[in-house]
């Protein structure tokens, strides 16, 4: 049978398909899936499932094209094959609706982290630094942007949570790319204007334990000795950019 369903628990069943279907190219194969999909959902099942080889790209589209969303990634220990997750419930929107067709695109396009941090200086011109308790080098104070959460409210939220500074954020002044490294993702860290303040502004700072060793002000110098080198660029360039003659709006690890 070129496709098969395949009960998995109460209500969900795996759609597979052969690769004498796949061979005859995407258009039969997705008209098959698509059919395997109604006899799923009418025999009552709420949920039909796909697990698609990561190198299969044929079969990824053959998937997405039949309506599938994509969940995520199963990472296998007994076979040592991970499988993308592909699945669609009775109750989605249709694809031929705008709605369901957006969602549809939502599940495979690419999604990229965001870092907001405030550049927060005091008279004397040095710049707000914390140690923090997860790595060794020191960093602006901010963090991840939570999905749709607006990355300058964000910022705010971070300095507030992490701080105890209710702080208004000025505007956007770097736009810098972190390439993949050490485990994470690559990600896009946006680094906004957090004023300049008195020194004693430390003496309010209310530090969550979890995440602050410590918070002080720090001059150039310490930034580039307390710092990681990217994150030092990343600081050196945001403060150019406050000048009457800034440098590059968009840098990568800090370099224009």
């Amino acid at each position: 049978m070129a496709t098969e369903l395949t009960p998995v628990s109460p209500g969900v069943v795996r759609v597979s398909w052969s690769p004498e279907l796949q061979a005859e190219g995407l258009g039969p194969s997705v008209e098959a899936v698509r059919g395997a999909l109604v006899r799923g959902f009418e025999a009552g099942n709420q949920r039909v499932e796909a697990l698609v080889d990561p190198d299969d790209e044929a079969a990824q589209r053959i998937a997405t094209f039949s309506g599938l969303m994509r969940e995520g990634v199963a990472r296998s220990v007994e076979s040592g094959f991970d499988r993308i997750v592909y699945a669609r419930l009775a109750d989605d929107t249709p694809v031929d609706d705008p709605i369901g067709f957006r969602r549809l695109l939502n599940s495979f396009l690419p999604r990229k982290r965001a870092i907001s941090q405030m550049l927060i200086r005091d008279t004397q011109e040095r710049v707000l630094l914390c140690q923090l308790t997860y790595k060794k080098d020191w960093d602006l104070p901010g963090g991840v942007v939570e999905v749709g959460e607006s990355p300058q409210l964000a910022v705010g939220r971070e300095v507030e949570e992490e701080l105890g500074l209710k702080l208004d954020t000025g505007r956007l002044v770097l736009t810098d790319w972190l390439p993949a490294w050490g485990g994470w993702d690559d990600a896009v860290c946006l680094v906004f204007d957090g004023g300049t303040h008195a020194p004693e502004l430390v003496e309010q700072i209310v530090r969550q334990k979890r995440e602050i060793k410590s918070a002080r002000f720090c001059t150039v110098e310490e930034v580039h000795e307390l710092c990681a080198d990217f994150t030092a660029r990343r600081i050196v360039s945001a403060l150019i950019n406050l000048t009457d003659t800034p440098g590059p709006g968009y840098t990568e690890s800090g370099r224009g």
